[in-house]
């Protein structure tokens, strides 16, 4: 957006606005649309939950406009700190232990004495973070569990009147959710895998990260549940060709289907692409089935959000 942003800062400040009185805005991130609420109002976080029907239990990320706003808010290790200072604002969120007197409403940290929190690289969401002049936490503006939304458009058809303002901000280039990893234990551990690749987090680190197991009664981040960013239909993995009644979404060389993540098999295209194309696949009302992803650099999130979205689901 960079020097045509100036004519977006009325609907900025009426989002900022509306946060302060405690409703729901959706804005943009560079990762995905977020829904966001005042995250030291108690109410206004409890209106997520209800809004996105998303269990309790299941933690909140904390938004804050720059790295310094985000290191007050918890106690921060050295190597955290590096990685912050190394990757914000951009797609990776860190879990700290609380600092003393947080103001971020304990229901966002799910009762647990850990804090997840980020610096997001899109403008208008630092526009807005900016204007509240506080942190604001912000799961993805989708109803619980299915896919993640990466326009305006797909907030306004999965959230509706929920939602006071929704700022567009146009498709998000990053197009899956950020890369969580957590300073809560002895070494850093890798939560969700994400946005920024685990690989050029080790560089920085210049160590292994741990790898943790999901916990489906008391996940440490949001993205740990095991179903996850599901479509409707079902879905089929790793399949290098669609059988006859089924919807395909190709990559590289297993192309030629209804929709193509990558032709060239570019990770990066095909991050951005993903949960637009299960948000258009679903809606054909058919099962879906995806082609092989490498599993390394983006392809590990990838991988992940496709596996989570083709887990079985819950059932009441």
């Amino acid at each position: 957006m960079g020097a045509t942003f100036e004519p977006e800062m009325a609907e900025v400040a009426a989002a900022a606005a509306a946060l302060r009185r405690g409703d729901l805005v959706a804005f943009p991130t560079e990762t995905v649309y977020g829904l966001g609420a005042d995250a030291t109002n108690d109410r206004a976080v409890a209106a997520i939950f209800a809004a996105k029907d998303r269990p309790s239990f299941n933690p909140l990320i904390t938004h804050v406009a720059t790295p310094d706003a985000a290191f007050a808010l918890g106690d921060f290790p050295a190597e955290a700190r590096s990685l912050g200072r190394a990757f914000w604002p951009g797609p990776l969120t860190l879990v700290v232990p609380r600092a003393a007197h947080c103001p971020v409403s304990l229901l966002a940290s799910a009762g647990l004495p850990s804090l997840a929190i980020r610096v997001p690289a899109h403008p208008l969401a630092l526009a807005l973070l900016a204007a509240v002049g506080g942190p604001v936490v912000a799961p993805s503006a989708n109803p619980s569990g299915r896919i993640s939304p990466t326009t305006a458009e797909h907030v306004r058809q999965g959230l509706g009147g929920r939602v006071a303002v929704i700022l567009d901000g146009g498709p998000a280039h990053v197009g899956l959710e950020s890369t969580v990893v957590s300073f809560m234990g002895a070494r850093p551990t890798l939560l969700r895998p994400g946005g920024l690749p685990r690989e050029e987090i080790e560089d920085r680190l210049g160590i292994r990260l741990g790898m943790s197991e999901d916990d489906e009664d008391q996940p440490h981040s949001p993205g740990q549940l095991p179903s996850h960013y599901a479509p409707r239909a079902a879905l089929r993995l790793n399949a290098e060709a669609p059988q006859a009644d089924e919807t395909y979404i190709g990559f590289g060389r297993y192309g030629g289907g209804d929709y193509t993540l990558s032709a060239t098999g570019d990770l990066a295209e095909a991050a951005a692409n993903l949960f637009r194309l299960l948000h258009l696949a679903d809606a054909q009302g058919r099962p879906i089935a995806v082609a092989p992803v490498p599993q390394f650099g983006l392809g590990e999130a990838i991988n992940d959000r496709l596996a989570r979205a083709a887990a079985p689901r819950p059932t009441a």
